[in-house]
């Protein structure tokens, strides 16, 4: 069990041990778990989050569209991937690899699915960006916005891994509403619950960490 007020708690000394910064840094949650075998991927954690208090910082949507669907993404995508323009990405790696770290989430038109897959599956995949498909008929506002106020949380095969949960200039209490979320999606997802985690810490990007209470 994690109680909200020591999630709270947490992250105000987490703000308050941070040196100032000329630049809005992240406020990251990190988990530590035990007596589970990531081996077996059915034992990792791999969530898609909306935070309800937002991220504080807007991550990238990207689109791959044709057409009406094209025309509509321009509007609230941060990049628009014609389909003519799928092979010519995957033929450049590097710009490939570029665009695949510097954006966060990817969506695309369903029966574009199995040309990314074959041309951009190598590299969108191991990042766990394999884009989320949508009708060609779709508006796809809903889901871009949706995307950009949520986060990925993912394990692998690695005991330790952390999420963000928004930035230092949000108020303590949005902070722990996005980090109460967080924590509880991670725990449902693990087979013992909290009994599966070691510990839970919260911090700055460059400020030391402070842990979360977990009875």
């Amino acid at each position: 069990m994690v109680d909200r007020k020591d999630i709270s708690a947490a992250i105000k000394a987490a703000l308050e041990a941070a040196p100032e910064r000329k630049f809005p840094e992240s406020v990251e949650i990190a988990f530590n778990l035990k007596n589970v075998d990531l081996s077996i991927p059915k034992n990792r954690v791999d969530e898609e989050i909306q935070l309800p208090k937002g991220r504080g910082r807007t991550p990238k949507v990207a689109v791959f569209a044709g057409g009406e669907l094209a025309v509509k993404a321009r509007s609230v995508a941060d990049l628009v991937v014609m389909p003519e323009q799928i092979e010519e990405l995957a033929g450049d790696k590097r710009k490939a690899r570029k665009v695949a770290n510097d954006v966060q989430f990817f969506v695309a038109e369903a029966p574009l699915m199995p040309t990314i897959g074959r041309t951009l599956g190598t590299v969108l995949g191991p990042r766990g960006k394999m884009p989320r498909p949508i009708p060609p008929a779709a508006d796809p506002a809903g889901l871009v916005n949706a995307l950009k106020n949520t986060v990925r949380v993912r394990s692998r095969d690695r005991r330790t891994f952390h999420t963000p949960i928004g930035v230092r200039t949000m108020s303590v209490d949005d902070l722990t509403d996005n980090a109460a979320l967080v924590i509880d999606r991670v725990t449902k997802k693990l087979e013992r619950g909290t009994f599966n985690i070691a510990s839970i810490y919260v911090k700055t990007t460059m400020g030391p960490a402070h842990e979360v209470k977990v009875v």
